[in-house]
């Protein structure tokens, strides 16, 4: 059936895989290629801030998927930072004197690896609904805002700076006039940052500012030294004094955090980074974590050395104190600790909501409930210290009584290495998520309840092993195998599993399995990076490739792998040292020397392509037994970049695409090149890509059916080439700009999948409008596109999440995609009909300039509507419209859904008319043959002719009704005899006997009142014809049985109908005429 499918689509296709064209398209003309969020839950919020008295409205700011707001206590949340260029955020602050002024920086200052930046500072005064640009492009990551308590123009802003190389834009800067221009106030040297930010509650002239010396490579993180302190001005931010001595450290500090409280303006917490006397550089270093000045900065005295409180450092190091108790603080790490004696003693919060037994460190105090975990952030209300909110890797969390429990919500914000899709009908996606293990989910549910339709919710997901990070790949044979590369606890870098759906198990098959945890680069036999490649080759899905600094391979499943290359890498041990400075971080995220990418060629086997993470690329043209370094053939090529990945083509061995960035040695632009000779040559290729701090490259992918299309992420953006990379353009339609880390083509359904880093994965169902788009067709008035076969799916059974939640995800519309192009706006009609000719659904739409994109169901029309003309019966209150009419068809309309065959489609523009088949796919996943899909058309066909006369009569009779009560009531107030009035009221009466027992004429719709009464015929037909085609199955013998009932009940209401329109009607009528009252219209 795949086979078949994928015949049918390339025939449709073939004949535009040769067409490229460099005409631009703008989004407007492409906003109905329209992505769908399809999950998994979300992870990674960094920063938070509430509103003062005010227990319903929050922001939140996720660490690469934008800001969030909620104005019902975190219940629900939306995104309101969609259309801004950036998507990374650092930090938010209302203004205390306008809760309707937000600030937000953008960059998150929470520092590992795989981190975004940001451009600078925005700013909104209606309460998030509209933004405005207020520069910084250059700061990278913003880690505090403040804003005068009195002016909401008066703002601090801390900058720490990209931290990839030297640089000015780092330090405090301040705006006097809502950010209308800036002051830089603080800057201490171009390796140095802010970390933190506080001001004195009573005296906002006073500020303090945590000064950090960081530096970031791609190989190494180095965190501490004479730059680093805290920093005083008691002039409002004019001037800055370093603070020295006075109990402060002596010797290089790292990352600082502060801490104040309206409740002592003098009481100042300084959670700072030292290297907690362990030798760093053959130099001792300082130790302690807490420190504590109760005058003001004037003096300091370390009150805690336990190293919990700051964890790792670069990642944590942030405090929050109570607002009404000058010795209630808290701590943000992994976990969450606090203490009520002022940091002298700390008690770790448990990780369940209060009611498990846990271990915990120098308990003291109340035991509070963990938020979630690895936290970044904390708001604490000003005026109630019982109302809190904390920003973590487990989302957001807000607590109503001072952390007892929590409101704990995932967002939709998953940060995601890469995505896969397997082979299955329908295709399910397969992703590693930072914080969460390799994950397994549905394209789509095909799922309905009560409440909702369409949804792909959380619970839908699965772990199918691996880690976080690196890879997760169906077997292209077999999609209930998964291997996944990853990281996670022992070998960091090194783990591979081989999941099988069947057993919901997964094995261990680690190349190297030693414990890294620790270790540096030069330490291990082999490097295995954080997120390296894990590769089933398309030529033989037994034979399985991952990198370290080598190509290693298995053919067995794992029991055993071979080394196929040599180090592809510069082995610079200078690149593989100690990571972290002061505080050691060594996780194999740092690992350089490293193969970041390689991938084989899907035309020729034993074609590999490496590239690795210190710039270097490789090609094998022997299965590997030899390897050619084609680095210098690169044209202008920096030193020292990632290759993040190669993209091998399907048209031609000789032939990749190459993505590689230098943002961690400080080099934003984006770099993509394509060779056509095996590397010999190279050609760059990005024209068209918006240039800026967020334009380096993540990913590129060739489309499978048109050669020269490709797709393009970058740090913000996505886009797409239909002239083989000489020119790219905008895809972004409704994706958010989150770092697009992955992309995949799911070949069998056309989809374009898309793995952000920040906003989980989103899907652009049918990519046939890009791939058969050229200059001819955008110059006609209208033009419909070749159709891809479509699945006549069916519902299955639903999960027991029935209600939607942040993360949860959407299904495709049910049914085929139908797409045309238009030159402006218009009214066109599609119409549909079956291999017989006979039209069988006709669609009318405004048609929008550019691409525009439909779907039809698979339904017929629907069932005439019924007219109700007259009130429910027992129900006087009721009120019809002006019309004297009320209409009600959820209880009535029907559709038959369209069996598996050949359909035409045909598009009239005008006086212009288009033409296309669409073959309808049979479900694969359901019992019942072609022969019983038959079977049940033809039983249903008969039901629906029998619906729509059964409502034809009922029209009738509310007709004849009507005008009947009508008539009645005003001979009433007439002269008239009173037996004309009896002879109508009977005549009314005879005809509601019939029509009751057409239908229950009781219902009113309120009430549910549909359970009440006795349902009659139309009901009954309606029913029996729903539950026909429910599923693929031929009808049982009892539907057959009661439909033929049903039949003869309707044949014999149908003669009494008639008998009492041509007799009884009619010689009512003549006596009317006879005595001069006009007829009753019957039709």
């Amino acid at each position: 059936m795949k086979t078949l499918y994928n015949l049918l689509t390339l025939t449709f296709y073939l004949l535009y895989s040769n067409l490229s064209y460099a005409q631009t398209l703008s989004n407007d003309l492409i906003t109905e290629m329209e992505f769908r969020h399809v999950g998994p839950i979300g992870n990674r919020v960094t920063t938070v801030a509430g509103i003062p008295n005010d227990p319903m409205t929050y922001y939140v700011g996720a660490a690469s998927g934008g800001v969030w707001k909620t104005i019902d206590g975190g219940l629900n949340w939306g995104p309101i930072f969609d259309n801004q260029e950036v998507h990374s955020i650092g930090a938010i602050s209302v203004a205390p004197s306008d809760p309707m002024t937000i600030y937000v920086g953008t960059g998150e200052s929470s520092i590992r690896s795989n981190v975004s930046i940001g451009n600078g500072v925005y700013k909104s005064e209606d309460g998030g609904e509209t933004w405005k640009h207020l520069g910084l492009e250059n700061t990278g990551r913003i880690s505090r805002i403040i804003i005068h308590p009195k002016n909401r123009d008066l703002i601090y802003v801390g900058s720490l700076g990209h931290a990839y190389s030297p640089q000015k834009e780092r330090g405090v800067f301040m705006s006097e006039n809502g950010g209308e221009s800036w002051k830089h106030v603080l800057f201490i040297d171009s390796n140095t940052g802010i970390s933190d930010m506080v001001m004195d509650p009573d005296n906002s002239r006073i500020l303090f500012a945590g000064a950090w010396q960081l530096d970031l490579k791609t190989w190494r993180r180095i965190s501490g030294g004479p730059g680093s302190g805290i920093f005083k001005s008691v002039d409002g931010g004019i001037n800055w004094t370093k603070l020295k001595g006075n109990g402060l450290p002596k010797k290089d500090v790292g990352k600082i955090a502060l801490a104040m409280t309206p409740a002592d303006p003098n009481r100042l917490y300084a959670l700072i980074e030292t290297g907690d006397g362990v030798p760093y550089n053959g130099k001792e270093t300082e130790s302690g974590e807490l420190w504590r000045s109760d005058d003001n900065g004037k003096t300091f005295k370390l009150v805690n050395s336990n190293r919990n409180l700051g964890g790792r450092q670069a990642y944590y190091t942030r405090t929050a104190a109570s607002t009404d108790n000058p010795n209630e603080i808290y701590f943000m790490t992994s976990d969450f600790f606090s203490s009520i004696d002022g940091g002298v003693s700390v008690t770790k919060a448990l990780k369940g909501d209060g009611d498990e037994e846990e271990e915990y460190v120098d308990k003291n105090g109340p035991q509070l409930a963990s938020p979630n975990w690895d936290h970044h952030e904390m708001w604490i209300d000003p005026f109630d210290g019982n109302r809190m909110a904390v920003a973590g890797d487990g989302g957001i969390s807000i607590s109503q009584n001072r952390g007892k429990s929590w409101l704990k919500t995932f967002l939709p914000v998953a940060q995601l290495y890469h995505v896969t899709t397997d082979n299955s009908i329908p295709y399910n996606l397969l992703t590693n998520r930072q914080d969460g293990p390799s994950m397994k989910g549905p394209s789509r549910s095909n799922m309905e309840n009560w409440w909702h339709s369409g949804m792909i919710q959380s619970g839908l997901w699965r772990e199918v092993g691996g880690g976080e990070s690196g890879f997760a790949t169906p077997d292209p044979k077999n999609p209930d195998i998964v291997w996944s590369s990853a990281s996670g606890s022992g070998s960091l870098g090194g783990i591979v599993t081989r999941y099988n759906e069947k057993t919901k198990q997964y094995r261990q098959l680690e190349v190297w399995p030693e414990y890294a945890a620790g270790s540096y680069a030069s330490l291990l036999k082999y490097r295995f990076q954080w997120t390296f490649p894990l590769l089933i080759s398309p030529h033989d899905n037994k034979t399985v490739y991952v990198t370290s600094q080598h190509v290693h391979k298995t053919t067995n499943d794992g029991q055993s792998w071979e080394v196929i290359s040599p180090d592809l890498t510069m082995n610079d041990k200078k690149m593989q040292g100690f990571s972290g400075g002061l505080t050691g971080d060594n996780i194999a995220v740092e690992y350089a020397n490293v193969i970041y990418a390689f991938e084989e060629s899907p035309v020729k086997q034993g074609v590999f392509w490496a590239g690795t993470n210190d710039g270097l690329v490789h090609v094998s043209q022997d299965n590997g037994k030899t390897w050619k370094n084609v680095t210098k053939n690169i044209p202008k090529l920096p030193k020292l970049g990632v290759v993040r990945n190669i993209e091998a083509s399907k048209w031609n061995p000789a032939k990749a695409y190459l993505t590689i960035e230098f943002h961690q040695v400080g080099d934003f632009k984006p770099y993509v090149y394509k060779t056509e000779n095996y590397g010999k040559s190279w050609e760059k290729i990005t024209n068209g890509i918006k240039p800026g701090n967020l334009s380096y490259t993540r990913n590129i992918k060739e489309d499978p059916v048109k050669e020269g299309l490709l797709y393009l992420g970058t740090e913000n953006a996505l886009y797409f080439s239909n002239d083989d990379g000489e020119n790219w353009q905008s895809l972004m339609s409704n994706l958010p700009p989150s770092p697009m880390y992955w992309i995949d083509v799911q070949e069998h359904f056309n989809d374009l999948v898309v793995g952000t880093y920040g906003r989980g994965i989103w899907i652009l169902d049918d990519l046939s409008p890009l791939q058969q788009l050229d200059q001819n067709i955008t110059k006609k008035e209208a033009h419909l596109f070749d159709i891809k076969p479509a699945y006549r799916f069916h519902n299955v059974t639903n999960s027991l999440q029935m209600l939607k939640e942040a993360s949860t995800g959407q299904d495709p519309p049910k049914g085929a995609s139908i797409n045309y192009w238009s030159n402006g706006e218009k009214d066109i009609e599609v119409i549909i009909t079956n291999q017989k000719n006979e039209p069988i659904k006709t669609i009318k739409e405004k048609a929008k300039k550019g691409i525009n994109r439909l779907w039809w169901d698979f339904s017929n029309e629907k069932t005439s509507d019924i007219v109700f003309r007259t009130k429910p019966l027992y129900a006087d209150w009721f009120t019809l419209d002006k019309n004297k009419e009320r209409a009600d068809q959820s209880l009535y309309s029907f559709s038959i859904m369209s069996p598996p065959g050949t359909y035409n489609i045909t598009l009239k523009s005008g006086a212009n008319s288009m033409t296309k088949t669409l073959k309808v796919m049979k479900d694969p996943n359901s019992e019942g043959t072609v022969e019983d899909i038959n079977l049940q058309n033809q039983l249903v066909t008969k039901i629906y002719a029998d619906l729509n006369t059964t409502i034809s009569h009922i029209n009738s009779i509310e007709v004849i009704r009507r005008q009947l009560l009508d008539l009645k009531a005003m001979l009433k107030n007439s002269s008239s005899k009173k037996e004309f009035v009896q002879m109508v009221d009977k005549l009314e009466n005879q005809f509601l006997e019939i029509e009751k027992q057409l239908i229950q004429l009781k219902i009113t719709g309120t009430g549910q009142d549909g359970v009440r009464y006795q349902k009659m015929l139309v009901e009954k037909l309606r029913y029996l014809a729903a539950n026909v085609q429910i599923s693929d199955f031929k009808p049982a013998d009892s539907y057959v049985e009661v439909y033929e009932i049903l039949k003869g009940r309707l044949n014999s209401i149908a003669q009494k109908f008639e008998k009492l329109k041509t007799e009884d009607l009619s010689n009512t009528l003549d006596t009317l005429r006879n005595n001069k009252i006009e007829m009753i219209v019957t039709d």
